[in-house]
């Protein structure tokens, strides 16, 4: 079976005008691929170096067939319009996106260039594609149904903490996904018995006081939404998260709350 990685990859370069079949074949052209995202370059590496490896094990070699122009928005969305004009004016042959803004600003950014997108919350929804089925234009892609998991992750959860009353969710106001995604979990919630304790963080300075919080507010787990700051800051959150009264416990016996 093809792993996901191969798989985009392979899409990427079956893109381009001269189809390679499964293993590259020599042909005189070096690709270029544009790649655009909104995390640091260092948060980026090992998604950017998993992409490479994807190609690899296509048969592609990296200076010989493509080369890779990247640009890192650094956790800033609004910087993401001006570094996909730069990639245009670079005259990448396809570009490779993240995120819902990162895939509005190629867009915006050319209408010729092939835009291949991945992790995309809700393309079709977010103004991307006309649908999933026929997006149209000049993106492509793999979206990872945000809304919709979203939810189910919150089913999960319940079925591995069947008592569970109160849900703790961590968001960024200032994220793009956090309305959807609330918008989309709060029915899910009801449904299942679940109180959503919203909880916000603009900036990793936030992290003491709001799991200081929930420390006094004592919730059965906590749920991280999608955000480039907490992505960036992952493990921090995971080493700082709110300890409470709850199982399941943590390898080490030490009773832990469930993040999710």
């Amino acid at each position: 079976m093809m792993n996901r990685r191969t798989f985009l990859s392979g899409l990427i370069l079956g893109t381009l005008s001269t189809p390679l079949g499964v293993k590259a074949q020599p042909t005189g052209k070096v690709y270029r691929v544009g790649y655009l995202s909104p995390l640091a370059a260092a948060a980026a590496a090992p998604y950017l170096e998993a992409f490479r490896q994807g190609l690899r094990e296509l048969g592609y070699v990296e200076g010989q067939n493509f080369t890779i122009e990247s640009r890192f928005g650094d956790g800033k969305f609004d910087r993401l319009p001006e570094l996909a004009v730069e990639l245009v004016g670079q005259r990448v042959d396809v570009m490779l996106v993240g995120s819902n803004p990162g895939a509005l600003a190629a867009k915006s950014a050319t209408s010729t260039i092939p835009i291949v997108m991945v992790t995309t919350g809700d393309p079709v929804g977010g103004g991307l594609v006309a649908s999933l089925a026929r997006p149209g234009g000049n993106l492509t892609g793999m979206t990872a149904l945000g809304q919709d998991l979203s939810a189910k992750r919150l089913e999960l959860l319940k079925e591995v903490v069947p008592g569970i009353t109160r849900l703790a969710v961590l968001t960024n106001p200032a994220s793009p996904y956090t309305g959807p995604f609330l918008k989309g979990k709060e029915g899910v919630a009801r449904a299942l018995g679940v109180q959503l304790q919203v909880f916000e963080a603009r900036d990793p300075s936030d992290f003491e006081k709001v799991f200081g919080v929930m420390v006094s507010e004592r919730p059965g787990a906590l749920m991280v939404l999608a955000d480039i700051m907490f992505i960036t800051q992952r493990r921090r959150i995971v080493n700082s998260r709110p300890r409470a009264d709850c199982r399941p416990c943590t390898a080490n016996g030490s009773s832990s709350t469930p993040v999710a």
